[in-house]
């Protein structure tokens, strides 16, 4: 059972789980500073947050196996199908086990929220599939880091916020775009590091289109974006401010990663995300 438990839990790639969970605190740090935060609420945007990536990350595994997309010279962690760990079909249920849970989850927060937290729902389960899914997916037309920005920014944070206020904050959605586009560097981190075999695989991201320096100097914007997204929140930001420090620590860093250094510039990342959190609730302690 815990063999089980262990071999699921890196299926599920925990690392990019920060990517779901930053928006959703973001949008519930706003909505608390207008005395409108509810734990249940919260825990369940969560659950359905998580959901969906986990949903994604899934079947990313199931269908880039079936492209074959999967060397054997990969760089990044082994992905369960083309390892053996476990069977397509097994994989297909793991997939219809998540997609329920995120529904029900969905279905508590459609009542709640509506209409708008519905339309929310549908298109990140179905951007989820879009992703990998399809001979016209995401990933393999390029086009991918924008649902990245979008899904994984302002559209989860000004949600949450919606859920817990019934209004949609300007707020949420400008320090969103901060989550959005730290999630866009993480997918920059990835496709630097798949450049080769996603050439081979016909998978056109930014980085195959442009190459691996435009890539390094992709990411650094994306951090330097929180200065005018943090200055339109308008807000007594401070310490916020700090994550593009951070960033570029992390992009002197990338500029000297090779080969499978990059899974632990995923990590850091990704962690950056949760920092911004720290440096946001820190801000609001102290000088909201």
């Amino acid at each position: 059972m815990i063999k089980q438990f262990i071999k699921w839990f890196h299926i599920i790639r925990p690392g990019t789980l920060s990517a779901a969970a930053a928006p959703v605190f973001v949008g519930s740090i706003v909505a608390a500073q207008e005395h409108a935060f509810e734990l249940s609420t919260v825990v369940v945007v969560f659950i359905a947050a998580i959901a969906i990536q986990i949903a994604s990350n899934l079947i990313n595994d199931y269908y880039d196996y079936k492209k074959g997309s999967d060397k054997e010279n990969r760089l990044g962690p082994r992905r369960a199908i083309s390892e053996g760990t476990v069977t397509p079909k097994a994989m297909k249920l793991a997939i219809g086990v998540d997609v329920i849970i995120a529904l029900l989850a969905g279905f508590y927060l459609a009542a709640l929220g509506g209409l708008p937290i519905i339309i929310i729902g549908l298109l990140a389960l179905f951007f989820a599939w879009l992703y990998t899914a399809t001979p016209y997916s995401l990933s393999y037309l390029g086009i991918a880091d924008l649902f990245v920005l979008l899904f994984f920014g302002p559209i989860a944070s000004a949600g949450t916020t919606y859920l817990l206020t019934d209004t949609f904050s300007e707020t949420s959605i400008w320090l969103g775009l901060i989550n959005g586009t730290i999630s866009m560097a993480i997918l920059t981190v990835n496709n630097l590091r798949d450049i080769d075999n996603d050439r081979k695989a016909g998978k056109k991201s930014l980085i195959v289109r442009f190459g691996k320096r435009f890539g390094e100097y992709e990411y650094l914007l994306l951090y330097l974006l929180a200065i005018p997204f943090l200055w339109m929140a308008e807000s007594s930001f401070v310490l916020s401010y700090l994550i593009v420090l951070v960033g570029f620590f992390l992009f002197l860093k990338l500029r000297k990663t090779t080969g499978k250094q990059y899974n632990k510039m995923l990590i850091f990342t990704g962690l950056s995300n949760l920092l911004f959190v720290i440096f946001l609730l820190l801000d609001v302690i102290l000088f909201g």
